[in-house]
């Protein structure tokens, strides 16, 4: 299984790397360029017309790695059954639904030229319809130790406190998958910035899936700290997915920093939002993503204060929000912006990758 995680995130990178390019192409040939805001900094009117809709080289980059490093190993392993598992396919649905409606969205806004895209009722609805089918599917499929791929506990490092039922779940689930589909959308208006982002929160996810399997409460008898296992229904399986994510997301990087030959746009947004959430639903990590993905929450509040701002006193806090625009307004350079909100979503990783190590150190 150790080495479906290393083909799965190498197979990535070389699929976006080298397909990347011929999307960039074909988007190109057939005009399917980028809407520039009016009134956003004055740097970004070159990048009207930079084909968008990239999203769907790293999704489809995302499937084949997960799939053909399944192939490619045998599907078999020592220590695990390594077959396509419940928990990794319905994240991997939910990135793929989720960049459906993205998709619908990005073909009526510039294929359409309708500058606004879907109606908000009908994406709201797309989102709402994808969300409800994981949350309620992620509940059922139980293994034999009675572990579903979501629980209806809340979740830090793990779960705690009272089971909350199916309905406020789902109700739960669906926030998040919105909370960060929204998050990542926001996030994505510089060259780079949420796929390298992106990026980072998915090497995290990685390493918690493989330390997860390794402190399973599957294996509690031969573990030196058996309180402090984890109950996940398939924590390699999302390492793999994961992997792919990560590779995937690195080799689109490549054609996608500045200067961007290629948007990810609603289609790779709301994708990658999808399944950060789906990774940390099944991983039982849901409020530790908040700090994980610390990045994508900075950038929505700041949105959010903006309007609550305006709406209440008639002033705004930043000058343009979201926040990475606010410091282009201010001199910044793209490029300074991005590499510097890289380093502060590195530093949200590495907090949270502390914080999830040590819950586990407490309980030995």
């Amino acid at each position: 299984m150790m080495k479906q995680i290393l083909f799965a995130g190498v197979i990535g990178l070389f699929l976006t790397l080298v397909g990347t390019p011929l999307l960039i192409k074909l988007l190109a040939r057939k005009g399917y360029g980028q809407y520039i805001r009016d009134d956003g900094p004055r740097e970004h009117a070159s990048k009207r017309g930079t084909p968008t809709m990239g999203g769907i080289a790293f999704i489809f980059a995302t499937v084949a790695a997960y799939f053909l490093a399944k192939v490619i190993t045998g599907y078999t392993d020592p220590e695990v059954d390594a077959a396509p598992t419940f928990s990794g396919l319905l994240v991997l649905g939910l990135m793929v639904g989720m960049g459906l409606v993205g998709f619908l969205d990005d073909y009526i806004k510039i294929v359409k030229r309708r500058s606004l895209g879907l109606r908000a009722k009908a994406k709201m609805a797309g989102q709402l319809i994808v969300g409800i089918a994981f949350a309620v599917l992620s509940l059922q499929f139980a293994d034999n130790r009675g572990n579903t791929p979501a629980s209806t506990k809340l979740s830090f490092i793990t779960d705690f406190g009272w089971t909350i039922g199916p309905v406020l779940f789902v109700i739960w689930a669906l926030f998040m998958i919105l909370a960060m589909s929204n998050g990542v959308n926001l996030t994505d208006g510089l060259d780079g910035l949420a796929t390298g982002a992106s990026v980072l929160v998915f090497g995290a996810y990685t390493f918690i899936g493989v330390w997860q399997f390794q402190e399973s409460c599957a294996n509690a008898l031969t573990l030196t700290n058996p309180g402090a296992c984890y109950e996940v229904r398939d924590p390699l399986d999302l390492a793999v997915v994961a992997s792919a994510l990560m590779g995937s997301c690195l080799g689109f990087l490549w054609w996608n920093t500045s200067p961007a030959k290629i948007f990810m746009g609603d289609t790779g947004s709301l994708a990658l939002g999808g399944v950060l959430a789906g990774l940390a639903i099944c991983s039982r990590t849901e409020l530790l993503m908040a700090i994980l993905g610390g990045l994508f929450v900075l950038i929505t509040m700041s949105v959010v204060i903006q309007v609550g701002s305006f709406r209440l006193t008639g002033k705004r806090v930043f000058r343009m929000a979201p926040l990475q625009h606010h410091f282009e307004l201010k001199g910044w350079s793209e490029v300074l912006v991005v590499v510097r909100f890289w380093i502060i979503q590195g530093i949200c990783v590495i907090v949270g990758l502390g914080l999830f190590y040590a819950g586990w150190a407490a309980d030995k």
